[in-house]
């Protein structure tokens, strides 16, 4: 298919991370854009400022009719929509052109020079660093995002069209629609498993993922994984490493040992050494196609970070309250590592919604250990997203594993009055959910008491 031929693009789920950058791409490249969501957000507010209509009444008679033309139109959706969705089974009906949000990546990246982020965990935090490295550096490059850039508000950073950074998400074995010319790997923890069903199903998936780089192509791999490519880490082993790290008001001050330089004192200020890693494979990258090494660091100094990646919200002498996304154990471990680096001797408080029930059950003593090294956990109930409750998975049931004598279970609305009453001198709000709904609720009532 020639997308140029296209006049109409329109996206079941669009309020999606992932699908709102590819509407805002196609509606910058002078498409017909819209589409349905089943609830309105400050994503879907974003597009409608755009000139993009945003239903969420499942309802054919709610699609604009020029959308109801197979012949130029063509339909995205998110693996997120129910078979039983009216509009998706409307356009399956009548013969539209239907592709998945990773199929329509993989067409828009096919004739460029594509950047693959893969990994279970840092993939949103490194394509963004990395798209915001090659602006920086003027490379006419396009970056979709899985998140909200500070430094563009925006989960797509459109500089141009002959490179093109992308998130290879390994969810629904999406990345395996991807052709990249340089791709890297950050991690292969288990994950998905009701998709996967063994953790060993989805190792072999970014195996596969590793054979669709194009030939002569590059793979950048975390140093401790068990695969071929350039390596990277905190070892002096590692084709690409990080030493001399400290920490100097408030950001990380390191050096980066490439394969035939150093680079000195760059600095650095998305806290936890899981971003330390996310920053150095981003700055790795860059430099594969051609970018100055010496600006390629300025850049990592000027990178604001991601909207619930470890982000302020309040921060004074006194009191810190951080939103983070962290939905899987190993990333709660890695926040936690960060906090505790950042603020040494400080009591931290964090409120935790599970994201999926089939993620809570498959991980739940994995969480439990996670979230006892705080030194109070609030949970929240389990976030369904996609799924059906299953039988006896609820978070009481995770609260009593938790081996913390500081842990309850609130409501949303208990947790407002709650937090109001209690001293702590960190606050983190945590989880893939609908908890990022709450954080402007928390701040604006600690802030209004402060």
């Amino acid at each position: 298919m020639n997308l140029k031929n296209i006049h109409n693009v329109y996206f079941v789920g669009i309020g999606g991370i992932g699908m709102s950058a590819l509407a805002r791409y196609f509606k910058f490249s002078d498409k017909n854009v819209a589409g349905y969501d089943k609830t309105k957000t400050d994503i879907t507010n974003a597009l409608e400022a755009l000139g993009i209509p945003v239903s969420t009444k499942d309802a054919v008679a709610e699609i604009p009719a020029a959308f109801l033309n197979k012949e130029n139109t063509i339909i995205v959706y998110t693996p997120a929509i129910p078979s039983s969705h009216t509009e998706l089974n409307h356009f399956r009906n009548n013969g539209f052109n239907i592709y998945k949000r990773a199929e329509i990546l993989g067409l828009i990246t096919k004739n460029t020079f594509c950047l693959g982020v893969a990994g279970t965990h840092g993939k949103t935090t490194t394509s963004s660093i990395l798209g915001h490295l090659l602006a920086d550096s003027e490379v006419n490059v396009t970056a979709f995002l899985g998140g909200i850039a500070e430094n563009y508000n925006s989960n797509l950073i459109l500089k141009g069209n002959k490179i093109t950074v992308v998130e290879a998400d390994e969810f629904d074995r999406s990345f395996l629609q991807l052709s990249p010319d340089v791709a890297c790997i950050t991690s292969m923890d288990a994950d998905h498993l009701d998709i996967y069903g063994e953790k060993e199903a989805l190792q072999e998936s970014f195996i596969a993922f590793t054979e669709c780089i194009k030939p002569n192509g590059k793979l950048f791999v975390q140093e401790d994984l068990n695969l071929e490519g350039i390596t990277y880490g905190f070892k002096e082993t590692s084709n690409y490493h990080i030493k001399n790290i400290r920490i100097q008001n408030g950001a990380y001050m390191f050096d980066i040992v490439t394969p035939t330089k150093i680079i000195e004192d760059v600095q650095f200020y998305l806290p936890g050494r899981h971003n330390l890693l996310n920053g150095l494979v981003a700055f790795a990258m860059a430099e594969t196609i051609g970018s100055p090494t010496d600006r390629l660091a300025k850049a990592l100094g000027t990178f604001k970070g991601v909207k619930r990646r470890f982000s302020y919200q309040i921060k004074t002498d006194d009191f810190v309250f951080i939103d983070d996304y962290a939905h899987h154990p190993t990333e709660i471990n890695a926040l936690h590592q960060a906090v505790r680096e950042m603020y040494p001797e400080k009591k931290v408080t964090a409120i935790f919604q599970p994201h999926l029930f089939s993620r809570t059950r498959d991980f739940a003593d994995e969480f439990a250990e996670s979230l006892s090294q705080f030194d109070e956990i609030i949970l929240l109930e389990i976030y369904p997203a996609r799924e059906e409750p299953i039988a006896g998975i609820n978070a009481s049931w995770l609260l009593n594993k938790i081996n913390n004598d500081q842990k309850q279970l609130l409501t949303k609305e208990a947790v407002i009055n709650y937090i109001s009453s209690k001293t702590t001198d960190v606050l983190l709000t945590v989880g893939a959910g609908d908890i990022g709904e709450e954080v402007i609720k928390i701040k604006n009532k600690l802030t209004v008491e402060n």
